[in-house]
């Protein structure tokens, strides 16, 4: 089996790289490779990349995901997020490949407290929603072979995330003001590609299975939980933090105004994928607790802040509300 994956650096990317790697030859692209194309802005040749290498399954895990700053270049987020999938599902139609794409909870409202099933109606908030929204429907439209996986919160150890914020900024300040209102679950990268190669496996068997599916992982809480689950960890892990329990204090998202609605309910009901492919996902705090034990261990002193050595990129958050609420 030949499989082509594109967005190879992100974060769900590159574990893709390590969960597709024992299914068949695997092709990864970036935005910057060299001998094919990975760039989505360049949609012919993304277009003829496909056919050159002819897969039988395409991963697409490239996108458009800074949600503020898409409020200001909605035709490069539609290029990215709805154009680019779309060739990618016309190409996989014509050769009979597969399609695995992600989407996410911002294709919802974010109204009332119910978890999303995936045929409830869609009402996307901000310019990134409705290009993922769009995107879902080109690769439909197509009628090829697809797996749609919408998730929310996604995080891993590798670069940057809300957990390694919020340990930064509580080793620096003496409280954390941190928002309460908006309520998901904190879904692991590893998680994510762990399962795309398992569902991959099962859906080459069993065409049936081509359809849209909710992965996140098990629970629910709000980025002020979250928040306060992260540092009482870090505390039991002896990491000295200046923050307090009682110093975390949550407020609603009308207290960090920002250029994109984020969804208050970004619960997503996961339970046809877990009964399709028959798996178990396991809770939100099994995948963050891992992933601090990976940061975590480069804390050989107080205050040594290991986690802006993680971050690739090496910009540092000027503001705790730059991260709240991202996908």
């Amino acid at each position: 089996m030949k499989i082509l994956l594109f967005g190879k650096n992100g974060q769900v990317g590159w574990e893709l790289q390590r969960s597709l790697a024992p299914l068949g030859e695997l092709i990864a692209l970036n935005a910057d490779s060299q001998q094919q194309c990975g760039d989505f802005t360049r949609l012919d040749d993304i277009a003829q990349t496909v056919r050159a290498i002819a897969p039988d399954v395409i991963v697409n895990a490239a996108a458009y995901t800074a949600v503020d700053k898409a409020e200001s270049e909605p035709e490069l987020v539609r290029t990215i997020n709805t154009l680019a999938p779309g060739i990618l599902a016309e190409e996989a139609h014509k050769l009979g490949s597969w399609l695995i794409h992600y989407s996410t909870d911002y294709v919802f409202d974010g109204s009332g407290s119910k978890p999303w099933v995936e045929t409830d109606p869609t009402s996307p908030l901000s310019v990134y929603g409705s290009t993922k929204l769009e995107g879902e429907e080109a690769i439909r439209a197509t009628g090829c072979q697809h797996l749609i996986f919408r998730t929310s919160w996604v995080y891993a150890a590798r670069g940057g995330n809300f957990a390694k914020t919020m340990l930064r900024l509580a080793q620096e300040r003496d409280h954390l003001t941190v928002i309460d209102d908006q309520i998901g679950a904190p879904t692991g990268a590893d998680l994510l590609a762990d399962v795309t190669a398992y569902t991959i496996r099962t859906a080459l068997q069993q065409p049936e299975l081509s359809g849209l599916y909710h992965l996140v992982a098990r629970g629910e809480t709000s980025w002020y939980g979250y928040t306060c689950f992260v540092l009482n960890l870090a505390r039991q892990a002896g990491i000295e933090l200046k923050v307090t329990a009682e110093n975390v204090i949550p407020v609603s998202t009308s207290a960090f105004p920002l250029p994109a609605q984020r969804p208050l309910n970004s619960r997503l009901d996961a339970s046809k994928l877990q009964t399709t492919f028959d798996l178990h996902l396991p809770l939100w705090q099994t995948g963050v607790a891992r992933m601090l034990d990976e940061i975590l261990l480069g804390f050989a002193a107080p205050n040594h802040v290991a986690f802006e050595l993680a971050d690739h990129t090496g910009k540092l958050l000027t503001g705790l509300h730059k991260k709240l609420g991202k996908t």
